[in-house]
């Protein structure tokens, strides 16, 4: 049998013990309820922030050049440039045209919706100026700002436009493989009526 001391040292180490597990489950409620509040406070950043779509980007010009320019009016959050499609840029390189990357469009991220409103008013149809010499002093600005629009609206977009890119890919192959099975199965029949005839 246990002696009095060995059961009241056996009770405290059962104490010290819940007293641990304790601690360390509030530590993670205090975790979650910071990591919680951190969350609300990027969502409320995400609604003050301000998209703006250029329709067109001059040659030359890429993400990091534009971020240089547009940096100037405001603090910019992220940017997309759409590259543009393989049969287009075959066609500028076969006629002599940039060779390197181009981009079709574009959506830049202010963190500030009035700074975007701002910046799309302020440069729209305006020239992009800059050096004298630079490629694209003599372009013109094309910036539109986007009202109820989040930059996850156009990750969606993205998702949607490489499904239905992928949905068509796979119904292209599957009626190609219609195909050569029924010209592998006319074929066959032809052979056979070949044997037959001999």
């Amino acid at each position: 049998m246990q002696s009095d001391d060995e059961l009241t040292n056996g009770i405290s180490q059962d104490e010290e013990e819940s007293k641990e597990t304790m601690k360390s489950s509030q530590k993670a409620d205090r975790k979650k309820k910071k990591l919680k509040e951190k969350l609300l406070k990027e969502a409320s950043k995400a609604d003050n922030r301000g998209v703006c779509y250029l329709s067109r980007i001059p040659p030359h010009m890429d993400h990091v050049r534009l971020r240089q320019i547009l940096s100037q009016f405001g603090e910019l959050g992220r940017i997309y440039l759409a590259p543009e499609g393989p049969e287009a840029q075959v066609h500028r390189k076969r006629a002599g045209g940039f060779r390197g990357q181009m981009f079709s469009e574009g959506w830049v991220e202010f963190a500030k919706k009035s700074v975007a409103k701002r910046v799309a008013d302020m440069l729209n149809g305006e020239q992009i100026g800059g050096k004298k010499k630079s490629s694209i002093y003599y372009d013109i600005w094309n910036v539109k700002y986007l009202t109820k629009f989040k930059w996850d609206d156009r990750t969606e977009e993205i998702a949607y436009k490489s499904a239905i890119r992928e949905q068509k890919l796979n119904m292209v192959l599957s009626a190609a493989k219609r195909e050569k099975n029924f010209y592998l199965s006319k074929i066959e029949k032809s052979r056979a009526m070949t044997e037959i005839d001999r």
